[in-house]
């Protein structure tokens, strides 16, 4: 009996030694990631047909006067459920009667319209409302995790802009891009990177779109790139700093910045700094659309992602925690 409760003793010690010196990492993402800084193209589909405007058919609103509003979203008519644009057409071309209804989700619930649809000269139906079930824009690719293939990018969510809303997406897809040309930012007006990109040429699958930014699965070969560390939020310190984008062609390169000011209270707004680098002001005018993602680093380190410009001051922008980014897409 002695024997046995000294060794349960001992083996009761063994066990919270094991438990003592076991690391424990509660990151599920990398201490150390690639960076790329280039631009991107974003194609994303929506989980449904967004309505995004209204037309007259025979001097009245149907789809408005019907109970519609701007920012709903079909998602089945007479109980078929759609996708996409195709399938709402496809739809309605099996309706045997110019009554249907649609059911629409709207503030996160769902609920039933039914509408009397109009026919033109060519027996078309006419639905009276504009949708949508796709965008389509560029960015800068933030990082790339190269244990989990993760990869994130803009900082920010993709907005539909008729409805100022997030767009819900099914799924999207990111390509290579390269910059033809840039509109200047001024003060009082953001410019723009302009480019164009080729769907042959997929870098990665989207599956999460948020207010941090967009985030998939990485489909190229990652193994040769140059990794750098993960900076914390108690790393980042005010003063010089690097911003990595491109300006021309698929060129990457890294431009002086200044950081002014860290807010730890902001969900997205948390680095505020200045470009300082002449090259990149003399090209931009400041922090343009298109350059959101860009990868911002401090003493080789990366720390965050260019997410917004400061409109009456185009030298002017706001970046993202990197850890942020890193932690949501992981999710």
């Amino acid at each position: 009996m002695i024997f046995l409760k000294i060794k349960n003793k001992l083996l009761l010690t063994i066990f919270l030694l094991i438990i003592t010196i076991i690391p424990i990492n509660t990151l599920a993402y990398s201490n150390h990631i690639i960076a790329p800084g280039n631009t991107i193209g974003i194609e994303v589909n929506s989980s449904g047909v967004l309505v995004v405007g209204f037309y007259e058919v025979d001097n009245s609103y149907l789809a408005k006067d019907a109970g519609f509003k701007i920012g709903d979203k079909i998602v089945k008519i007479n109980n078929m459920k759609v996708n996409n644009i195709s399938e709402m057409v496809e739809a309605l071309k099996q309706n045997k009667n110019t009554q249907v209804t649609f059911t629409i989700t709207r503030d996160s619930k769902e609920q039933t319209i039914k509408m009397q649809l109009k026919e033109d000269e060519n027996k078309v139906l006419k639905t009276g409302m504009y949708v949508k079930d796709q965008i389509n824009g560029i960015g800068t690719l933030t990082y790339i995790d190269p244990e989990t293939k993760r990869f994130g990018a803009l900082g920010h969510e993709i907005i539909e802009t008729t409805t100022a809303q997030k767009f819900e997406i099914k799924d999207g897809k990111i390509f290579t891009a390269n910059v033809s040309n840039i509109k200047k930012s001024r003060d009082g007006v953001a410019g723009e990177k302009n480019a164009t990109y080729d769907k042959n040429i997929l870098e990665g699958e989207i599956d999460t779109n948020d207010i941090t930014g967009i985030y998939g699965t990485y489909q190229k070969e990652v193994d040769n790139l140059e990794t750098l560390e993960v900076g914390t939020k108690e790393d980042i310190k005010t003063g010089k700093a690097t911003i990595r984008t491109v300006i021309e062609n698929d060129k990457v390169e890294e431009f002086d910045i200044n950081i002014l000011a860290l807010d730890s209270n902001s969900k997205t707004k948390n680095i505020l700094f200045e470009i300082t680098d002449e090259e990149l002001l003399n090209k931009t005018g400041g922090v343009v659309q298109g350059m959101s993602g860009s990868p911002i680093i401090q003493n080789n380190k990366i720390i965050g992602a260019v997410n917004y410009v400061i409109v009456n001051d185009t030298k002017k922008g706001y970046g993202i925690f990197i850890t942020t980014m890193l932690e949501e897409g992981e999710k």
